[in-house]
């Protein structure tokens, strides 16, 4: 059985368990809580600052989430902080931050976002650094097979895979080389379902989770070709296929 097997057992909240921007913002603390409440997994995404601090934020640039321009791997660990999120009361959260918050109440699976080739090694470094003495269940993933390689070269109890979706043929080639890596579990696009990759990761005992669920139709695509949802948008407790 694979390590990662507890992803699949409650839905996954995308970015945390936000209202779509609306008062609850994306990747915030106060999504984090709402998920926690509610007894969701957590997804959320890294980046990396740039005193190589691992950050919790989706976005290369901040001006979408924090309404100022600037790229987050150029900006420091301390100044990243300082900044709200939707001008709400929520800021920007290191990757130490939301550990410290979660405190293994719920279930961790985290996306890798490297801006650059060259981050993969201090970015791996520096969240695993920042897990040393964790002690809930985390699972890292990356659409990045590079960085999935360095994640599992370096022997770390957690949990890996990788983030897919199939929008070309090259994709598609790169998602089935990624197979020969011995991955943890599967991170796919639920509006490309059905697919041969996807069957030929769950045939060798892989989790599948699949992103970003947002109605019923997504429910269902999961149910018939995947293990577990990462949805958004809706209580997925009150809406079935």
């Amino acid at each position: 059985m694979s390590k990662a097997h507890w992803i699949t057992k409650a839905p996954i909240a995308h970015r945390g368990y936000h209202d779509m921007n609306r008062n609850i913002w994306e990747n915030t603390s106060s999504a984090f809580a709402r998920a926690i409440e509610s007894g969701f997994s957590i997804e959320c995404d890294l980046q990396l600052s740039s005193d190589e601090v691992a950050i919790v934020f989706h976005d290369y640039e901040t001006n979408r989430l924090c309404g100022m321009d600037g790229a987050v791997r150029e900006l420091s660990a301390d100044a990243l902080t300082q900044l709200h999120v939707g001008k709400t009361v929520d800021r920007i959260l290191t990757f130490r931050q939301m550990l410290q918050q979660v405190n293994g109440n719920v279930g961790l699976i985290v996306e890798l976002k490297p801006p650059k080739k060259e981050d993969v090694f201090v970015f791996a470094r520096s969240v695993l650094s920042d897990l040393e003495y964790y002690e809930g269940k985390v699972a890292l993933m990356s659409f990045d097979a590079k960085l999935v390689e360095e994640l599992l070269s370096r022997n770390s109890k957690w949990s890996v895979g990788l983030v897919a979706a199939e929008f070309n043929e090259a994709e598609t080639a790169k998602n089935h080389e990624a197979l020969q890596l011995p991955l943890d579990f599967v991170s796919f696009c639920v509006e490309h379902l059905p697919s041969t990759f996807v069957s030929n990761a769950r045939a060798k005992g892989l989790p599948v989770i699949t992103w970003t669920v947002r109605d019923d139709e997504g429910i269902k695509k999961t149910s018939d070709f995947a293990d577990q949802i990462t949805f958004e948008g809706f209580d997925p407790l009150t809406l079935s296929a």
